[in-house]
C-alpha cells in the first residue's frame, strides 16, 4: 500500500511540473496527496524516497505545501477546540442555576454572559499583554496590549497572523477561570460588584499568574521569553492550576467576605440544605461542560496532530473515574447515591487531569480522576460543615482542591507513561506552583472583595435576597408560570 501512495505522489506532483507553474504544481502534488485519505497512509510513505525521487524545486514546493496544509489544520483545530470551550459558559450557567433556587436563575445565567463580555474585552485591552507579552524577569508581560490587525497580522518571523487564533484560544480559558466564581458566590451577590470583579480577574489577576507558567506558548511572538515557574519545569498542559486553582482560590476568597446565605446554617451552626431548582439543569450543564473539557485539554495541543486522541482518551477516563468515585462515596457516607456529588465528580476528574492529560498513562488517568472524585465530596462537606463556609454548587473544591491535586499528580511519576520524562524532581516544582498561584489569586481577590465590600457593596441587602434576585437586581422573573414555594428558610 506504501509504495501505492508513493508513486501516487510521486505521480501527482510531476503531473504539476510537466504541465508548469508552481500553482499547477501545487494542484498536482494536492492530487497525489488526494490517494492518503486514511492517516495511515501518509505516515507509511517514505518521504525520504521521495525527495531522493523528486527534482529539487518540486520537492521544495512540496514541503511548503504541507506545511501550509498543516498551519491551516492547526488553525482550524485550535478554532474549533476554542468553542467547545467557550461553549462550557452554557455547562457552567446551567449547572449554577440547576443547583441553586428558581428565583435567582435569571441572575446566574447573565452573569455567565456578562463575565465573558466584560473580560473579553478586558483580556484584549491589558490582559493578553501581561500574560503573553515579553516578560520581565519572568513576572509580568510588558507588551501585546490592545494589539492591532497589523500587529497581530505581521508578527513573528512567518507573518502567518497565528496571534488571533492564539488570542482566541487563550481567551475562552480567561473566561473559565472568571465565571468559577460565579456559583460560589450565587444568590447575594451584587451584580455590579460581580461586573467589576469580572473585568480586574480577566484584565490582571489571572493573565498575571498565568505568565508564570504559559507565557513561553507565545515565545516566536515575544521575543522568547518565559514565565518564572516555566523556566522552573512547572507541568501544567492544560490548567489545572492556572485556570481552576486560581478561579477555585478566587471563590474561596468571595465566600469568605459574602458570607453565606440566610437560613444555610442553624442556630447552632449546622448547615441546612437549600435544594437547587431543577437537578436535571444542572446534569446537563454537568454533561455540556464534559464535551467543552475535549476542546479545553486536547486543543491545548494547538495543532492538528496524533496527541489530540491521547489527549481526549485520558480525559473521558478522568472524568468517568471521577463520577464513580465520588458516587460511591456519597453513597458510602449518606446510604444512597447522590446525583450532585455524581454531577461534580465527573467536574473533578476533569479537573483534576487537565494539567497531566498529556503526560499520564490510562490507570493513572483513572487513578487521578477517582482520587479527585473522593476529594470533592469530602471537601464539600469539610468546607461547609467544619469552615462554614457557604459554596451553593461546591466550586471551591471542584476547581480549587481538584486543582491542587491535578498539579501535584503531574508531577507523581507513578501515573506518567514511560515517554513522559517525569521525575520525582518535578514534585516540589508543583507544590511551588499550587502555592504561588492559590495564594496569589486568594490575596488578590480577597483585596478585591474587601474593597467592593466596603465601598459599592458586595452583598445585596436581606429582604432582595429573600425575594431572589432575579427581581431584587433585574426586574425579571425566569419562570414567571411557576408558582413559588412557601416557606422559604430564613436566618
Amino acid at each position: 500500500m506504501g509504495e501505492t501512495v508513493f508513486s501516487r505522489l510521486r505521480q501527482g506532483i510531476l503531473l504539476g511540473l510537466r504541465t508548469g507553474g508552481k500553482v499547477l504544481l501545487g494542484v498536482g502534488a494536492l492530487l497525489g496527496l488526494g490517494s492518503l485519505v486514511a492517516p495511515p497512509a501518509l505516515a507509511q510513505t517514505d518521504l525520504t524516497a521521495l525527495e531522493q525521487a523528486l527534482p529539487p524545486e518540486a520537492w521544495a514546493e512540496l514541503q511548503t505545501l504541507l506545511k501550509t496544509q498543516q498551519y491551516h489544520a492547526d488553525i482550524v483545530w485550535t478554532t474549533v477546540a476554542g468553542a467547545l470551550v467557550f461553549f462550557m459558559q452554557a455547562g457552567f450557567a446551567m449547572v449554577e442555576a440547576g443547583f441553586t433556587r428558581a428565583k435567582n436563575a435569571t441572575n446566574i445565567v447573565l452573569k455567565n454572559l456578562m463575565d465573558f463580555c466584560f473580560g473579553a474585552c478586558a483580556f484584549w485591552f491589558l490582559g493578553f499583554g501581561l500574560m503573553f507579552g515579553s516578560h520581565v524577569a519572568g513576572f509580568l508581560g510588558t507588551n501585546w496590549f490592545f494589539f492591532n490587525w497589523q500587529q497581530g497580522a505581521e508578527a513573528g518571523s512567518q507573518n502567518d497572523a497565528w496571534p488571533f487564533t492564539f488570542f482566541c484560544f487563550q481567551l475562552v480559558f480567561a473566561a473559565t477561570a472568571a465565571t468559577i466564581v460565579s456559583g460560589a458566590m450565587a444568590e447575594r451577590t451584587r451584580f455590579l460588584a460581580y461586573l467589576i470583579y469580572s473585568i480586574v480577574i480577566s484584565g490582571a489577576i489571572y493573565p498575571i499568574s498565568g505568565g508564570w507558567a504559559w507565557n513561553g506558548l507565545f515565545a516566536d511572538y515575544n521575543g522568547g521569553t518565559a514565565g518564572w515557574l516555566e523556566n522552573l519545569g512547572y507541568i501544567d498542559f492544560a490548567g489545572s492550576g492556572v485556570v481552576h486553582l486560581v478561579g477555585g482560590a478566587a471563590a474561596f476568597a468571595g465566600t469568605l467576605v459574602l458570607g453565606p446565605r440566610l437560613g444555610k446554617y442553624g442556630p447552632n451552626g449546622e448547615p441546612r440544605a437549600i435544594p437547587g431548582h431543577s437537578l436535571p439543569l444542572g446534569m446537563l450543564g454537568a454533561l455540556i461542560l464534559w464535551l467543552g473539557w475535549v476542546g479545553f485539554n486536547a486543543g491545548s495541543t494547538t495543532a492538528a496532530i496524533p496527541d489530540i486522541g491521547w489527549i481526549a482518551f485520558n480525559t473521558y477516563l478522568a472524568g468517568a473515574a471521577g463520577a464513580i468515585g465520588a458516587l460511591c462515596t456519597s453513597w458510602a457516607i449518606f446510604t444512597k447515591p447522590d446525583m450532585t456529588f455524581a454531577a461534580n465528580g465527573t467536574l473533578a476528574g476533569l479537573v483534576g487531569i487537565t494539567a497531566p492529560c498529556n503526560t499520564v498513562h490510562p490507570l493513572g488517568a483513572i487513578l487521578i480522576g477517582s482520587v479527585a472524585g473522593v476529594l470533592v465530596v469530602l471537601s464539600v462537606l469539610f468546607i461547609e460543615g467544619t469552615l462554614k463556609v457557604d459554596d451553593p454548587v461546591g466550586a471551591v473544591s471542584v476547581h480549587g482542591v481538584c486543582g491542587a491535586w491535578g498539579v501535584i499528580a503531574a508531577g507523581i511519576p507513578w501515573f506518567a507513561h514511560a515517554e513522559a520524562g517525569v521525575t520525582w524532581a518535578v514534585l516540589p516544582v508543583q507544590i511551588l506552583g499550587v502555592i504561588a498561584l492559590g495564594g496569589w489569586s486568594f490575596i488578590c481577590c480577597l483585596a478585591l472583595f474587601l474593597i467592593l465590600k466596603g465601598t459599592i457593596g458586595l452583598r445585596v441587602s436581606a429582604e432582595e435576597e429573600l425575594a431572589g434576585l432575579d427581581i431584587g437586581e433585574h426586574g425579571n422573573i425566569a419562570y414567571p408560570d411557576f408558582v413559588t414555594a412557601s416557606g422559604e428558610l430564613e436566618g
